[in-house]
């Protein structure tokens, strides 16, 4: 009898304990947490904002998960794609949204790190708003959409009106060629000791900034590419390739361009945003629309003078042919691991961290170009600085990389080549050919063709 009534009495108190858990019949969620891995470096904190504004946003319209920032400190996108690689090998350690660099899309989708968000993103009512192009930044060689762009930018010159007037050189001033540019240098050069010429990135420190900023500003200035969209072939060679290793060699060889020693710094685009801009000591420079977010009030480095130091103009083609200039874009994403554990409540992040207010607030600290329609209009953005307008007009001769699986190794191939030039080890021509057999080698033959 006795144990007739223990037996009741612990079904009784698992009742209690079922009512208590359950609210009344509804079972109480587990606590969880959402890791977010983003970029963070140098002067570079537009991220850490974002998600430093959206956590306590987040974890109210969420009860029961909390939201764990991990900024990755890292000079450039290598390293940093380095060190969310390692994160990425184990479930225990890989963030469920992750700060994703566009380019790297399709080859981290193809090697399973990434998770498709295309059922996520046909419910989402403010998918509408985002333009076509932006739309396309996310999607990789498969077709499926596996990231939401965050911002988007364009590369032209800013210049020292000072220092060019200085160097007898008329204001605005407005390059027709390479060869413009050159003589531009080589004038500053003459008359304004003690500056750097012109500065383009170049070498592998650099990444990225090298391959995509540097050559590949210089390459479709010339009217050829990497990628043959028409016949899905890379482009080995071409005489692009071996012009726009020949101007590399031109600006280091003449002293036009940093010395190489400076130039190898992987943070020596902090070096050119917080120091050699700021105080005058770079006459011209090859870079890109978010330069003033490392000079607004709210850097940790202000620099009110800017706008009215600096000016910009479009980087013109090589010898003027049409378009006349030209720009390269790209920009970052917000994705989801494939190892995320909780992908619901990675994309509830998403979705907050990417609305149309904190997207405006994102592109206006980042000095970003807006991928969404409504925060292109918005007069808040539109008034954020005195350069939006310039980098936006951009997009219309702006190219894009051929973000496909094998670009990331021919990336590191075309800084490798740049650093054999600016250093002296190898000829343009034999930088040429070294390109050609790696992209060979990398896509495999059959996926590649020359250009003449």
């Amino acid at each position: 009898m006795r144990r007739r009534h223990a037996i009741v009495a612990i079904a009784l108190a698992a009742a209690l304990a079922a009512t208590a858990c359950g609210g009344g019949g509804e079972e109480r969620a587990e606590p969880r947490t959402i890791k977010v891995a983003y970029l963070k470096f140098g002067t570079f904190d537009a991220n850490d904002k974002l998600f430093k504004k959206v956590k306590p946003a987040f974890e109210q319209q969420n009860p029961g998960v909390t939201l764990e920032l991990i900024p990755i400190e890292a000079p450039i996108d290598t390293e940093y794609h380095t060190k969310l690689s390692l994160m990425q090998r184990s479930e225990s350690t890989a963030p469920d949204v992750l700060y994703e660099d566009s380019f790297r899309i399709s080859s981290d989708a193809q090697a399973g790190y990434l998770r498709p968000l295309d059922d996520y993103l046909a419910k989402w009512s403010e998918w509408g708003q985002y333009f076509d192009a932006a739309k396309q930044a996310g999607r990789a060689q498969d077709g499926k959409t596996y990231g939401v762009l965050m911002g988007t930018d364009t590369r032209g010159l800013w210049y020292n009106q000072e220092l060019l007037r200085k160097a007898g050189l008329p204001l605005p001033w407005q390059p027709r060629s390479w060869e413009d540019v050159l003589a531009a240098a080589r004038q500053v050069k003459a008359r304004v000791p003690g500056v750097i010429p012109f500065n383009i990135y170049s070498g592998k420190p650099m990444g990225e900034a090298s391959s995509m900023q540097g050559f590949e500003m210089l390459l479709y200035g010339t009217g050829h590419k990497l990628y043959n969209p028409s016949s899905n072939r890379w482009i080995a060679s071409s005489p692009g390739v071996t012009d726009s290793f020949r101007f590399i060699e031109t600006v280091f060889k003449e002293g036009l361009a940093p010395k190489p020693q400076q130039a190898l710094n992987p943070n020596f685009g902090t070096v050119v945003a917080t120091d050699l801009l700021p105080k005058g000591k770079l006459a011209i420079a090859l870079d890109g629309s978010w330069l003033p977010q490392s000079w607004l009030e709210s850097s940790q480095k202000p620099w009110p003078q800017w706008s009215q130091v600096l000016a910009t103009t479009p980087m013109p083609t090589q010898n003027g042919q049409a378009p006349g200039s030209v720009s390269m874009s790209g920009g970052w994403t917000l994705a989801i691991s494939a190892k995320s554990r909780n992908p619901d409540d990675a994309w509830k992040l998403i979705e907050l961290a990417l609305n149309q207010e904190n997207s405006r607030y994102l592109d206006v600290i980042a000095s970003q170009i807006a991928p969404r329609k409504d925060v292109a209009a918005d007069q808040e953005y539109l008034k954020s600085n005195p350069t939006v307008k310039f980098w936006t007009d951009l997009v219309e001769v702006t190219n894009y990389r051929p973000a496909y699986g094998a670009y990331p190794r021919i990336s590191n191939e075309i800084a490798a080549g740049m650093e054999a030039v600016m250093t002296g080890q190898a000829s343009p021509e034999e930088a040429a050919k070294n390109l050609a057999d790696s992209i060979r080698s990398i896509a495999g033959a059959d996926q590649v063709e020359d250009a003449t």
